[in-house]
């Protein structure tokens, strides 16, 4: 399993939000391309952005900064206000390895399709932020009454093979994500990366052991120090892995 550090941009910095609330914003960094540099130089294998502007204005905003994360040799997946073929194209155009789908999943079903046909399923994610095990939109601010599972089925029958899923309640909390319901989606079928109240090791190490888990996005506990990465190969954690890290 794969640790994917995040990179949330807000009007040029690099933030963290606490349970997806802009009113509860924490500000790390304003040089997003200083952060992902860090997180290369340490090993990372890919990172994790993620346009919060963008999300809530419908239309990205933050792709002049992904373009130079992008330069920096490391796989970017970008989600956050992807709603429109001609954002998607923007956002490989830019060097996205990976775009996210979100609320354009439940709001114009047929980008979804259109992107997997026009740009391969190995490019176009789909991303499920959930809160009560339904489905939140518009960065977050607006629970739709679509349960997370129905999206994910009909995400598969459409050609998806892999699901961003954050769990909105343990975002940014550093109090463990859920595992419960991360096993409840994941048994569906899709490839899972996993996102939301990772805080520790041993997280992680829990993560890694559910059925179809291929990755953990973790943000807060890598900015805090409460997860430190040490070494290349701490960013993947396998069945050799013990829950104090040391791998």
């Amino acid at each position: 399993m794969l640790i994917i550090p995040a990179i949330d941009l807000r009007e040029g910095r690099c933030v963290r939000l606490f349970q997806g609330d802009f009113d509860q914003e924490t500000a790390y960094s304003a040089d997003p391309q200083e952060v992902g540099r860090r997180w290369k130089d340490a090993g990372a294998r890919r990172l994790h952005v993620v346009d919060l502007d963008g999300a809530r204005s419908g239309t990205p905003v933050q792709l002049p900064i992904v373009r130079e994360l992008c330069t920096l040799g490391v796989p970017v997946q970008l989600g956050g206000g992807l709603r429109s073929i001609d954002h998607v194209r923007a956002a490989i155009d830019a060097g996205v390895d990976r775009v996210i789908l979100g609320t354009a999943a439940i709001e114009a079903p047929e980008l979804m399709q259109q992107s997997v046909e026009e740009f391969g399923a190995n490019r176009i994610v789909l991303g499920v932020d959930a809160r009560g095990g339904y489905v939140a939109l518009r960065g977050w601010e607006h629970i739709s009454e679509v349960p997370a599972i129905e999206i994910i089925e009909d995400a598969l029958n459409n050609g998806i093979e892999r699901v961003v899923y954050t769990d909105i309640d343990r975002d940014g909390t550093l109090t463990s994500p859920n595992f419960e319901e991360t096993a409840r989606v994941s048994a569906i079928g899709p490839a899972i990366i996993a996102s939301g109240g990772v805080a520790r090791w041993d997280d992680l190490w829990h993560l890694s052991r559910i059925r179809n888990v291929e990755a953990a996005i973790v943000g807060r506990a890598l900015y805090d120090g409460t997860i430190e990465i040490t070494s290349r190969r701490q960013w993947r954690i396998g069945h050799e892995s013990v829950e104090t890290g040391g791998l």
